[in-house]
C-alpha cells in the first residue's frame, strides 16, 4: 500500500514537471523576436521616419513606430546604406514615449528626419533588400522577422523607384576602424 501511494505521488510530481515546462516553453514563445513584432504590427501606426538626405549621403536610418497609445510604443529601427551594403542594422523594442522622442530628437540632430508614408518605406525597404541581395550582401539576419510590424501595409500602387549605388554602380565607403578590447 505505502509503495502504491508513492506511486501516485511520484506520477503527479512528474505531471507538475511537465505542466510547468509547457507553461516556460510558452512563456518563452510569447517573449521571443517574432511573438512581440506580430504583437506590434497589429496596432496603430504612430510615425514613420526617414533622413532627408539618405540617398545623397548613401547612410540613413528609417523608423516605425506602433503602439495602442502613444505613450508606449513598439519602435523598429533599420540603418540602410544605399550605396552599397544595404539593411546594415535593425532593432526593435518597446519603450514609452519619453524616450521614443528622445530616439527621434537624436537622430534628427546627426541628420534632419522627415515624415514618410509607410507603404514608401516598406517598399524602399524591400527594394533595398533585393537590390543588395543582387551584388552579394544579406540584409541583417532580423530583417525578415522586424519587417513584418508593417502588418497589413500594402506597397501596392507605389510606383517610387530608388537610387541606389552611386551613378547606378555599389559604392563601399568604409567605416572607421575600432581597435580590438582585450
Amino acid at each position: 500500500m505505502a509503495t502504491n501511494i508513492a506511486q501516485k505521488r511520484a506520477r503527479k510530481a512528474q505531471r507538475r514537471k511537465q505542466v510547468v515546462a509547457q507553461k516556460r516553453r510558452a512563456e518563452e514563445l510569447e517573449a521571443s523576436l517574432p511573438a512581440r513584432v506580430r504583437r506590434a504590427a497589429a496596432w496603430p501606426i504612430q510615425g514613420c521616419l526617414l533622413t532627408e538626405a539618405l540617398f545623397e549621403g548613401g547612410i540613413g536610418t528609417l523608423v516605425l513606430a506602433r503602439g495602442a497609445t502613444p505613450h508606449h510604443v513598439a519602435l523598429s529601427s533599420y540603418l540602410l546604406d544605399t550605396f552599397c551594403l544595404g539593411i546594415k542594422d535593425v532593432t526593435f523594442e518597446f519603450v514609452e514615449d519619453e524616450y521614443f522622442q528622445f530616439y527621434v530628437n537624436t537622430m534628427s540632430a546627426m541628420s534632419p528626419m522627415m515624415s514618410v508614408d509607410p507603404s514608401y518605406a516598406r517598399k524602399l525597404l524591400r527594394d533595398l533588400a533585393a537590390w543588395s541581395r543582387s551584388i552579394g550582401f544579406a540584409p541583417h539576419r532580423d530583417f525578415a522577422t522586424v519587417e513584418r510590424i508593417f502588418g497589413d501595409v500594402s506597397v501596392d500602387g507605389i510606383d517610387a523607384v530608388f537610387p541606389f549605388g552611386r551613378d547606378g554602380k555599389p559604392l563601399y565607403i568604409p567605416g572607421p576602424v575600432i581597435p580590438e578590447l582585450r
